[in-house]
């Protein structure tokens, strides 16, 4: 696979997946909901959200060998998700619940606001990893669309070597888990 630096595709890093969408089960959102994995990737959240008992789930990704592949690795956990196409600001429906791991916007500033909005519209409730430095300006940003935020946790995230920008094998960040809740 050849992940886009544009798009900022690191695969979220699996001992955060599974506390994000262990936090996000024990919240009650995730069994027996409608679950949405945006910007999905490889679809670890999506597919994860499936295997903890989401009655149904959607991953969307705006790369076509993303969504490939978020689909072979569903059928390989035997996960049942629908897997798509699309740019995020062109999805809709209703959902219970968002998981969601966006880009932090190093690449392109502002990059994660469409998947906030989005979000945001789809959904009763949004777990999503934002840059820890960034909590401030994203509770803001989400209280202007009159969402809620609750910072749950930090987490440290390993962005290994992948582009020919990186400098060193890998590199360490803080991502804030975040759950934002829409006032409806």
């Amino acid at each position: 696979m050849n992940p886009r630096p544009e798009l900022e595709q690191y695969t979220t890093p699996a001992d955060v997946a599974a506390d994000m969408l262990w936090i996000a089960l024990s919240n009650g959102d995730i069994q027996g909901k409608i679950v949405a994995d945006l910007g999905c990737g490889n679809g670890l959240l999506g597919i994860g959200a499936a295997l903890l008992g989401a009655s149904s789930v959607s991953c969307y990704d705006v790369d076509l060998k993303m969504v490939e592949l978020c689909q072979d690795n569903a059928k390989s956990a035997g996960a049942i998700v629908n897997a798509e196409c699309s740019d995020v600001s062109c999805i809709n429906g209703e959902f219970d619940t968002v998981v969601q791991n966006p880009p932090f916007g190093a690449q392109r500033p502002g990059a994660d606001r469409p998947f906030l909005i989005t979000a945001m519209k789809l959904a009763d409730t949004v777990y999503s990893l934002h840059m820890a430095e960034t909590v401030p300006f994203v509770t803001k940003y989400c209280s202007d669309f009159y969402s809620q935020v609750e910072y749950i946790k930090n987490y440290k995230f390993k962005i290994p070597f992948m582009f020919e920008f990186h400098k060193k094998p890998a590199e360490f960040v803080y991502v804030a888990l975040l759950k934002i809740v829409p006032k409806r």
